[in-house]
């Protein structure tokens, strides 16, 4: 038997055996956010810039209200790999692509009165609603092919091929930032170049999916009608994601928020949180590395009812996410000012994106808890919990102080979305402890 000097070696190499593709991939998602806003950012008006930040986030609200296809899928499929049931796991999978395609065809079907009133409940000026309006119109034909994305992406992290997810969205990133290049730079189409680079991208990335899981699918497993399933199925699979969905349409709503509050203070505010924003989705996305990583090693840990195995999770994941926290905190402290002026030229955004830089500077380690007990969370499928937290957070927390810091303007912005990320880091750290004390994670 190993002693716990090699248990814990051990997995921290499985834990980064998997998280190092899920985070290249995740960081290839803000790679894209840099290109957009540094194409944009170098043109003669910021209206492009503040019309694409606006739709951009218009859509990361509306397809992430489904993130729960991805986050769902990987705790099921995770759990299922655990036990090794095979059936399951294939079952998951078609059910879970399925939904995603008949969601997607119905956010086309009632795309219209979508984007105008999430463009109207970001309160953007009357040019940059009408570029962002059109932005939309074009972005939203990528639904199916985002929402499937989701799932392939979340079946393909919980059985732990994590390179699954780096091949298909390294490669539609390439293919994004290339034609975003060529559409917006040398055709001159400006924000619906990007939005056209978006949707080719999207379809090609899931076109590489379905070719992935085919070659990943449970072997032995009978292709027949009854991986279809029953309606039953399906409602189990959305009854199992609910709190998912309040969770991340709160968190959304909140940076929605966030947005149109930016925007309330002119296009230059607006621009510079953009330029700002983006340097978040870095964040956010280099540190669910070892999120997504501890979502596929506690689902099996679960799965496999595995006690020893879950506790070494927990300490590895939370140390390797600290370290990644302390990494950008450096990264943002000797290099944001340069980072800034190489995604805009304007002067006026440019000075006003640094003049907000030092939140920057607090978000990492203020946010790390939160994404990384979400992976665990996830995992486990404690999504209530998810939900209960978030919801204290945003309106018992977030909105209460922003409240009682307008009078600061957009620093009180930042100001509120860090205690956003402590009080989520507080509230979900003490069901942790109390999980973890009761010995309740199996139950």
């Amino acid at each position: 038997m190993p002693g716990p000097g090699s248990a814990v070696s051990t997995t921290d190499r499985r834990l980064w055996a998997l998280a190092w593709p899920l985070m290249l991939t995740n960081l290839t998602v803000p790679l894209l956010g840099l290109v957009d806003t540094a194409v944009l950012g170098h043109l003669d008006d910021p209206v492009y810039l503040g019309a694409v930040a606006i739709g951009a986030n218009l859509f990361t609200i509306l397809y992430w209200t489904f993130g729960f296809m991805r986050m769902g899928t990987t705790g099921l499929a995770a759990q299922a790999f655990g036990r090794n049931d095979r059936t399951g796991q294939a079952g998951l999978l078609v059910r879970s692509v399925l939904l995603a395609i008949a969601v997607g065809l119905m956010l086309i079907l009632f795309h219209r009165p979508l984007i105008a009133i999430g463009i109207a409940l970001m309160n953007p000026s009357p040019e940059v609603a009408l570029l962002a309006a059109e932005y939309g119109h074009i972005r939203i034909w990528s639904a199916p092919a985002v929402l499937c994305q989701y799932t392939l992406v979340g079946w393909l992290i919980g059985t732990q091929f994590p390179r699954g997810p780096m091949l298909m969205l390294i490669t539609a990133n390439a293919l994004n930032i290339l034609l975003d290049v060529f559409f917006v730079v040398v055709m001159g189409w400006n924000s619906a170049g990007v939005a056209i680079a978006t949707v080719i991208a999207e379809y090609s990335a899931a076109a590489l999916g379905f070719v992935l899981v085919l070659k990943r699918f449970p072997a032995g497993v009978k292709r027949d009608r009854a991986l279809l399933g029953r309606l039953a199925d399906y409602a189990a699979i959305l009854r199992v994601n609910r709190y998912i969905l309040v969770r991340t349409v709160t968190l959304l709503l909140v940076i929605a928020f966030f947005v149109s509050q930016g925007a309330r203070q002119g296009d230059v505010i607006l621009a510079a949180n953009a330029v700002l924003l983006t340097f978040l989705l870095m964040i956010s996305n280099g540190l669910d590395g070892f999120a997504n990583a501890a979502e596929a090693l506690v689902g099996e840990a679960v799965g496999q009812k595995s006690r020893g195995q879950l506790k070494q999770v927990f300490s590895t994941t939370f140390r390797w996410s600290l370290w990644g926290a302390v990494l950008f905190t450096i990264v943002f402290i000797a290099a944001g000012h340069t980072l800034i002026g190489l995604l805009t030229s304007m002067p006026e955004v440019r000075e006003t994106a640094r003049a907000y830089l030092p939140w920057l500077w607090a978000l990492p380690l203020a946010a790390v808890w939160g994404f990384a007990l979400d992976g665990i969370f996830i995992g486990a499928t404690r999504t209530r919990a998810m939900q209960n937290t978030m919801l204290l957070s945003a309106l018992g927390i977030f909105l209460p102080v922003w409240w009682l810091t307008t009078g600061w303007g957009n620093h009180g912005l930042w100001f509120s979305l860090i205690f956003l990320m402590l009080a989520r880091a507080l509230t979900m750290g003490w069901l942790f402890l109390r999980y973890t004390r009761d010995d309740t994670w199996f139950t």
